[in-house]
């Protein structure tokens, strides 16, 4: 049988400890709160992740940002591309707002600067076609060429049994 012991007169000893952040988990709350703000197209991480993006899907939300994490504090850099007609001052309030609630809420830091560069305007459908990736176009231009290739092949079969069909029929005459 187990007994319990009870330490009913003494204290806890307190634990001790520190809670961290890795950057990367701060890029991610920006980066995924910044998704649905109307008017931001995208989150711009420069030429070079661009290409990236050009040429494999990327759903990396972090790409971009860039922060700072200290103690108690954040600070956010971001290079953003805007929608053509919006209000550029209004949606950097909104982004500022953004980061700042997220970042508080989920890890009680306080978010002392966020500072965006708009690196480009473009239109929704700019952006859309824009946002085509090479790999998108090889997937589709791979699907095109296998149709065509299937196409082909079939019409290669239905000649061969044509070409049978009449050498049998002039083998019976």
């Amino acid at each position: 049988m187990v007994q319990s012991s009870s330490n009913q007169g003494s204290s806890k000893p307190e634990v001790k400890g520190d809670l961290k952040y890795d950057s990367k988990v701060i890029q991610k709350i920006v980066g995924i709160a910044l998704s649905d703000i109307k008017g931001l197209l995208t989150v711009n991480g420069g030429f070079f992740s661009n290409i990236a993006d050009k040429i494999v899907n990327s759903d990396d939300v972090t790409s971009g940002v860039n922060v700072e994490v200290g103690k108690k504090q954040v600070a956010v850099d971001i290079e953003i591309v805007a929608e053509y007609g919006v209000d550029i001052t209004k949606l950097y309030d909104q982004i500022k707002q953004k980061i700042q609630e997220k970042v508080k809420e989920m890890t009680g830091l306080d978010t002392v600067e966020v500072n965006v560069t708009v690196v480009d305007i473009k239109t929704k459908e700019q952006h859309e076609k824009d946002s085509v990736s090479l790999q998108d176009r090889i997937t589709g231009a791979a699907q095109d060429t296998k149709e065509k290739i299937t196409d082909q092949k079939d019409k290669v079969q239905d000649k061969a049994e044509e070409k049978k069909k009449e050498s049998k029929e002039s083998r019976v005459k």
